[in-house]
């Protein structure tokens, strides 16, 4: 909806799109709530922003600018609704969307401003959300989007996606944007759930946009693509049908998609394609080595260990340190595991973080000291940013 209202009203009447979709929903809260929902309710909010665009259209256009790309063709009550139409249908929405995405990606904004962007506008991330995955405050980001924001109204057409260059310029922070989504759905910050599919497949569908572009289909975008694919693969083994949440040596494997695994292997093999060499490729590959191992047992980690020693450099970060800590463990034992959690640089940022507490004390399980295990799961416990999360921990602690 977004996308489509930005085209028709002009990227310097950003702030009239979003308030045009907040309408649609209040209106379909109201509606719905006494006629019930709509067989297809994605079609009836379209619908209903659509008729919404067109009244604005039809009041405002002699006392206000819009697209000027289509310039006469909203001036024309002939024109107007025709065109309107088609800037609703899917082919344009699917296309707009991409613009809107490098739209995002304005080199007058720093790169974590863009992302921000992206994740708010055309994700629907709340600001919670977005300061969750950089491990940063409400404050801090409501007001980065919001001067972001006047700076991208300050343009009023979507991005030209045939501007080869400025393709290649803005793509690194739309693939950073799109890897973003799909982790808050597979391990986010929701008060809700740890598991958010709907965002997942969100972030896949993007890509699978991205993709189809000629200028979007390069090498880190397949690996963007082997990624998602191949961590969405196990999201069937990571919660049950009670809801509990399953770590990754208690997974059932029988239950993973071995379809998607097959695509995710084939995206890889054509990240390949380059001389390039991402972190997505990198994390592909570790998540590829989960996926052949039939059992926990056979899992490569020594492969593993080697893949985020190469992620830790070209990405150093708390939690990159703590996945690479945690597969020390797993090859040469819990007390390395245990000196290496410690010897993580900036892991006060991990604070606030429940699985930095939890590896501790599953760590100190797997020494024997339960006492300081129990210690462990208990600060993780009072971390625990939902249900799922919360009975996993009780789980352990009981386990202890």
């Amino acid at each position: 909806m977004l996308t489509a209202l930005t085209r028709v009203f002009g990227m310097h009447n950003l702030a009239m799109a979003e308030d045009v979709v907040q309408d649609a929903f209040c209106r379909a809260l109201d509606v719905w709530k006494h006629r019930g929902m709509p067989e297809n309710p994605s079609a009836w909010l379209m619908m209903t922003a659509k008729n919404r665009a067109l009244d604005i259209l039809r009041r405002e256009r002699t006392a206000r600018t819009f697209a000027p790309e289509l310039g006469r063709l909203l001036e024309s009550e002939w024109t107007v609704a025709p065109m309107v139409e088609e800037l609703f249908a899917a082919n344009a929405i699917k296309d707009d969307l991409l613009r809107m995405m490098f739209s995002c990606c304005n080199p007058r904004l720093p790169e974590e401003a863009q992302i921000a962007l992206i994740l708010n506008i055309l994700c629907g991330f709340s600001v919670d959300e977005i300061a969750g995955a950089y491990v940063s405050t409400h404050a801090a980001f409501e007001k980065r989007i919001t001067r972001a924001k006047k700076v991208l109204a300050t343009s009023k057409r979507l991005f030209d996606l045939t501007a080869d260059s400025e393709f290649s310029e803005r793509l690194p922070s739309v693939h950073r944007a799109l890897y973003l989504l799909f982790n808050e759905g597979y391990h986010g910050a929701s008060a809700e759930t740890v598991v958010r599919q709907e965002l997942c497949r969100e972030s896949m569908r993007l890509i699978s946009v991205l993709v189809e572009h000629p200028l979007g289909a390069t090498p880190t975008t397949y690996a963007l693509a082997a990624l998602t694919s191949l961590h969405a693969a196990r999201l069937p083994g990571r919660v049950d049908t009670f809801g509990n949440l399953h770590a990754l040596i208690d997974q059932d494997r029988s239950r993973w998609d071995r379809t998607m695994i097959a695509e995710g292997m084939q995206f890889l093999e054509a990240s390949a394609s380059g001389t390039d060499v991402s972190e997505y490729h990198i994390e592909a590959a570790i998540a590829s080595h989960h996926a052949r191992a039939v059992h926990w047992q056979d899992t490569d980690w020594e492969a593993i260990v080697s893949l985020y020693d190469t992620l830790l450099s070209m990405r150093p970060s708390p939690i990159v340190a703590l996945n690479r800590a945690i597969a020390i463990a797993q090859h040469t034992g819990p007390e390395r595991g245990i000196a290496e959690v410690l010897a993580i640089e900036d892991r006060d940022r991990l604070a606030a973080y429940p699985f930095y507490f939890a590896t501790l004390g599953e760590l100190e399980r797997r020494c024997g000291r339960l006492d300081a295990a129990r210690v462990h799961f208990r600060k993780a416990l009072e971390l625990a940013r939902n249900s799922m999360e919360r009975r996993f921990l009780e789980q352990r602690i009981a386990a202890s």
